[in-house]
């Protein structure tokens, strides 16, 4: 029998671990989506709820179609991928892309703990928990730290928000459709399935 584990800490409580540290408590909590920030604050995401995880599967199922069927072109990741970003944070996004080139750059050791690198392409989908503020801290987090091309989709508002480097944010009400655009060329993602 698994007893189900969990760290509470109050609101004022913060936690600052090193690189090291955290490697040790997400090697020993592997049930926990654990991230850190660039000044070494750990975060403690709870799971999310089954229909924010149906919302994620098939953004991540979409996604993976297209890589199986351009894998010359790089590699995919789904929640549970962390990367160490330039800035000093580990963060995993909800679903996110590396091109091949920047892949195959990396060492196997580097490959199997947290790469040590920032998406190319990172997306995050808002569940009804999560802070819209935060979610745009951490994806302006991305631009400054490489993302080429990022994602905010809310479902709850039924709106996107696109981020891409030098640009103002692009904000999209309803859209039925997103194009990966240069970085992610000939892929789109149907917003039907995840708006339902």
């Amino acid at each position: 029998m698994h007893s189900t584990l969990s760290l509470q800490l109050p609101p004022s409580t913060l936690l600052h671990v090193t690189l090291e540290q955290f490697q040790a408590i997400a090697a020993a909590n592997p049930d926990l989506r654990l991230e850190r920030t660039a000044t070494g604050e750990l975060i403690v995401n709870p799971p999310t709820g089954s229909e924010s995880s149906q919302k994620n599967s098939r953004l991540t199922t979409q996604l993976g179609i297209w890589v199986e069927a351009h894998e010359e072109l790089g590699v995919t990741f789904d929640s549970s991928g962390g990367f160490i970003l330039p800035n000093g944070a580990i963060r995993s996004p909800d679903a996110s892309w590396v091109s091949r080139p920047r892949w195959e750059a990396l060492t196997p050791d580097m490959r199997r703990g947290f790469a040590p690198l920032c998406p190319d392409f990172v997306v995050e989908l808002r569940s009804p928990t999560d802070s819209l503020s935060l979610l745009r801290e951490k994806m302006g987090e991305y631009l400054e730290n490489g993302a080429r091309l990022g994602w905010l989709i809310d479902p709850q508002n039924r709106r996107v928000e696109i981020y891409r480097p030098g640009q103002e944010i692009e904000v999209l009400p309803e859209p039925t459709e997103l194009s990966g655009g240069d970085v992610l060329p000939g892929f789109v993602l149907r917003l039907n399935r995840i708006w339902g």
